[in-house]
């Protein structure tokens, strides 16, 4: 029986149907690895460094985007927005120049893993090799990401610790 326990409680029409467009990018990620296994590649092999390379790409967008330079407001301000926090129910905890603490107590991408029936080791790989866009993203404004817990390996929230090392 699954230890990970994923259920969305804001049930907005327009919120639904941006989840479900991130579903559809993780099922796109489930079947690529999938096909992968089929022909004997190891997804850890590649997986990680690819998806690493989109968030630096899409890190690089966001800080011009978010106009603050490599401060965490910026971040903040480009992506963690109205939407994204409803998307993920999410609760930003701290945000200055070298901080944003955030728990999200909703994962679409979880919730794509479970409709097809993965394992809770196949999902949590998969939230792994995932988070090493939001690696990327932070690497592009100079800080690390910690993640504590992931509603992946089964904690009750996902915590996002975007932290700036002196």
């Amino acid at each position: 029986m699954s230890k990970i326990v994923n259920e969305a409680k804001v049930k907005n029409p327009l919120i639904v149907a941006i989840r479900e467009l991130l579903e559809h990018r993780a099922l796109w990620m489930y079947l690529l690895l999938d096909e992968a296994n089929k022909k004997g590649l190891q997804p850890e092999e590649f997986a990680p460094a690819a998806i690493k390379r989109c968030g630096l790409y899409q890190g690089d967008l966001l800080r011009k985007k978010g106009g603050q330079g490599k401060s965490l407001k910026g971040l903040k301000k480009a992506l963690f927005g109205f939407f994204a926090q409803k998307v993920f129910e999410m609760d930003i905890l701290r945000c200055d120049d070298d901080h944003l603490d955030i728990d999200f107590h909703y994962c679409p991408l979880v919730k794509a893993w479970q409709k097809q029936g993965c394992t809770d080791e196949q999902i949590s790989k998969m939230c792994d090799y995932a988070m090493c866009g939001d690696r990327g993203i932070g690497e592009a404004f100079g800080v690390e990401l910690d993640l504590p817990a992931t509603i992946a390996n089964g904690c009750k929230t996902c915590q996002l610790r975007y932290i700036r090392r002196k």
